[in-house]
C-alpha cells in the first residue's frame, strides 16, 4: 500500500513537472504586460495553418486555425490602446484557404493604421511567408527557414500494389471527375490538367500577394518563386526580409515605426487555455471545426507548406 502511495506521488510530481515545463516553453516569448492596455499586441502563428479552430498542446501550437488567429487580429484592430501588432511565426505553412483567410484580416488590420511587423523564428515558409509578406516589415534570424514560394498537390497511384495484394477497389460515383485523384487508379491527362490549372491559379495568387506586400515586381517574385527555401541571411539579400534580429529586435523596430516612446509593453492576444486543454493536446471548443479534419480527407488538396524532412514542399494526406 505504501509503495502505491509513493508511486502515485512520484507520478503526480512528474505530470506537474511536464505541465510546468510546457507552460514555460509556451510562454518563452517575453511579455512586458499581461493585460489589454499594452502598446503592442502579439499574435503567435505556429504549426500548420488551417481553416477553423487552432489546436494546442503544452509543447506549443499544433495548428493555427484561421478562426482563432482572425479573432485575435480583429481584437487587436478594435483595441484603441494598441498602436501596433507583431505576428510571431514558427510555421512551415499550411492550406491555401486557411492562409488566404488570415491574409485578408492582416490587410484589414493594416488599414486601421496600426503598424504590423512579422517576427520569424525557426521557420516561416510557404503559407507562413505569404502572411509575413503582408506585414509592414519582416524581421528574421540568419538561420530562419524562409520563402518556399510555391504550391503543391500530391496523390499516389496504388493500383499496382492493390493488384499484388489481391485488393479490388470498388468505386460508385455520379459525376465524371468525382474520384479524380483516387489512389485506386491512374490519373488521366485531362484530370491532371484540371488539377494543374488549380495549382497555377493558387500560385499566381501567392506571387501577387508577395509582390504587393514586399513592393516587388511580379517578374522579380517569379524569379524567387521556385519553391526553394532560403535562410534568413539569404532571404534578406534577395529582398524577402528587411532586417536580421530576434523577437526583442522586432519589438524595438515595431516601437520605432509606431512612434512608441520608452520601453513598449507587449500583450499576448491569445486566450488563456486550461491545463486540461493543454495536456490533452486539443482545444476542447474547437475540435468540431478544426482544420485537422481536412488533413484526414483522402481527396487531394493544394497546400502551401514546406517540410525540411523532405527538403521540399510536400502534401500531408490522411
Amino acid at each position: 500500500m505504501q509503495r502505491k502511495v509513493i508511486a502515485g506521488i512520484v507520478m503526480a510530481v512528474f505530470l506537474l513537472s511536464v505541465i510546468a515545463a510546457g507552460l514555460l516553453a509556451r510562454n518563452s516569448t517575453p511579455l512586458a504586460s499581461s493585460d489589454t492596455r499594452g502598446d503592442i499586441g502579439l499574435i503567435n502563428i505556429g504549426g500548420m495553418i488551417t481553416t477553423g479552430g487552432s489546436q494546442s498542446s503544452i509543447l506549443g501550437e499544433v495548428t493555427s486555425g484561421s478562426g482563432d488567429i482572425n479573432r485575435q487580429i480583429r481584437e487587436a484592430a478594435d483595441n484603441p490602446n494598441l498602436k501596433a501588432v507583431i505576428l510571431r511565426f514558427n510555421s512551415p505553412g499550411g492550406t491555401v484557404a486557411g492562409t488566404q483567410e488570415i491574409s485578408r484580416e492582416i490587410d484589414k488590420l493594416k488599414k486601421t493604421g496600426k503598424v504590423v511587423v512579422a517576427s520569424m523564428g525557426d521557420v516561416a515558409a510557404s503559407g507562413a511567408y505569404w502572411l509575413a509578406a503582408r506585414c509592414d516589415k519582416i524581421v528574421a534570424n540568419p538561420g530562419t527557414m524562409t520563402g518556399s514560394i510555391g504550391v503543391i498537390m500530391s496523390t499516389q497511384n496504388m493500383e499496382g500494389l492493390y493488384e499484388k495484394l489481391g485488393i479490388e477497389p470498388i468505386t460508385l460515383k455520379k459525376g465524371k471527375y468525382k474520384d479524380m485523384g483516387s489512389a485506386a487508379r491512374e490519373m488521366t491527362e485531362e484530370e491532371k490538367a484540371i488539377l494543374q490549372s488549380m495549382i497555377d491559379d493558387d500560385y499566381n495568387h501567392f506571387v501577387q500577394a508577395v509582390a504587393e506586400g514586399r513592393d516587388m515586381s511580379v517578374a522579380r517574385v517569379r524569379e524567387l518563386a521556385t519553391g526553394r527555401v532560403f535562410n534568413g541571411s539569404q532571404a534578406k539579400e534577395v529582398g524577402l526580409v528587411d532586417q536580421m534580429g530576434n523577437f526583442y529586435d522586432a519589438v524595438d523596430l515595431t516601437a520605432k515605426l509606431a512612434g512608441i516612446k520608452g520601453d513598449p509593453s507587449v500583450v499576448n492576444m491569445e486566450q488563456e487555455k486550461s491545463w486540461l486543454e493543454l495536456i490533452g493536446n486539443v482545444k476542447l471548443d474547437s475540435l468540431k471545426d478544426s482544420g485537422l479534419q481536412h488533413m484526414l480527407q483522402a481527396y487531394p488538396a493544394a497546400w502551401l507548406i514546406y517540410s525540411p524532412a523532405w527538403g521540399a514542399e510536400v502534401l500531408y494526406e490522411g
